[in-house]
């Protein structure tokens, strides 16, 4: 899934390619926020962790996963 992590002070946002659930990225985003984690840390498709401290943290959108069609239908 998709995942873009907006940094305070920085000219561009992180996008990702995550294989955590939503729920897990969800739920990492909460605990770097209420104060109990001082690091937002997401790890991705190809096992490179992503580090952000959780106070620069502007935004995280977390997109749907997508299927992937294959073949030549219609869409």
């Amino acid at each position: 899934m998709e995942v873009k992590i907006g940094v305070q002070n920085a000219p561009r946002e992180i996008v990702i390619e995550s294989s955590q659930t939503a729920d897990e990225v969800q739920s990492a985003v909460a605990k770097a926020l209420e104060g109990s984690e001082k690091l937002f840390t997401l790890t991705d498709e190809h096992g490179r962790r992503i580090i952000v401290p959780a106070e620069r943290l502007a935004y995280v959108e977390i997109g749907e996963t997508e299927t992937r069609k294959v073949g030549f239908a219609t869409l």
